[in-house]
């Protein structure tokens, strides 16, 4: 296969751009990709929070605002230097049968009244909002941008390198699955399990029990009233493998909380 120069150019522009955006991930030391700055992150992340509460209705139940308040305030300050740069903003969305929660760059954190349901005390309820708070601090919502970036462009070079094959359009339709399910929903996945681990270290910092989200996501698994997407094809791990890369952690993680746990008695 020839190498045209133009495809020379995009190989060392792409290998400049992944030698500039390492970073190390805190807690758990992975170095990850990300050719995106914290600030381009931050606009983006308060831009689309901004969005979001103007079209979602916000929730003025005085208990439950109040809990996921504490909860995230607390876990907020045990993050300290892995993420100085955010504004740490906890917003309940007013959906009962929406069980779920999300994070946005720069601190930004959205939870749905359903999930509330599911997180009947605060070392639960600490369980989803650390985990959120990780997506935030290990910058996975730009770190998938970026290999989407990165698995353009190399199809952009390889579509140029098939230029004139009569089998480029099966070689180009074969590398679009394989980005898919070899590259963009495993790395998915493991971004789920990464943030499991790094909330379940935040959350023990901040003096909640860790052991709560074995509960938390034995009851998510229980609730689900429709057949589980295999782990294969889905963005997240299953409910029962989280469960038991969580239990691998857990001596480290009670360690952890009962050095912690006296300061919140």
């Amino acid at each position: 296969m020839k190498i045209i120069p133009e495809l020379r150019i995009w190989f060392l522009w792409g290998c400049l751009a992944i030698l500039a955006g390492c970073y190390t991930v805190p807690e758990t030391g992975r170095t990850a990709i990300n050719l995106f700055g914290t600030g381009h992150e931050v606009s983006l992340g308060v831009s689309e929070f901004s969005k979001i509460k103007r079209q979602s209705p916000i929730s003025n139940d005085p208990v439950m605002v109040g809990r996921l308040q504490r909860v995230g305030w607390r876990i907020s300050q045990v993050v300290g230097g892995d993420l100085p740069e955010a504004e740490w903003e906890f917003v309940l969305f007013d959906e009962p049968d929406l069980v779920n929660a999300f994070a946005l760059p720069g601190g930004k954190v959205g939870v749905y009244s359903g999930i509330m349901e599911v997180a009947e005390t605060e070392d639960e309820l600490a369980t989803i909002v650390a985990h959120e708070i990780a997506h935030v601090t290990a910058r996975h919502g730009s770190e998938r941008l970026s290999h989407g970036v990165l698995t353009t462009m190399a199809g952009n070079m390889l579509e140029g390198a098939l230029a004139g094959d009569r089998n480029r359009d099966t070689y180009l339709a074969a590398y679009g699955l394989g980005a898919t399910y070899g590259i963009m929903l495993p790395f998915s996945r493991s971004h789920e399990l990464e943030a499991d681990r790094i909330g379940l270290i935040y959350a023990a910092k901040a003096g909640y029990d860790p052991r709560a989200a074995l509960d938390f996501w034995m009851k998510m698994h229980l609730i689900k009233d429709r057949e589980e997407v295999s782990a294969f094809f889905s963005t997240h791990p299953s409910d029962l493998d989280r469960i038991d890369k969580l239990e691998a952690l857990m001596p480290r993680a009670l360690e952890i909380y009962e050095q912690n746990r006296i300061r919140y008695e």
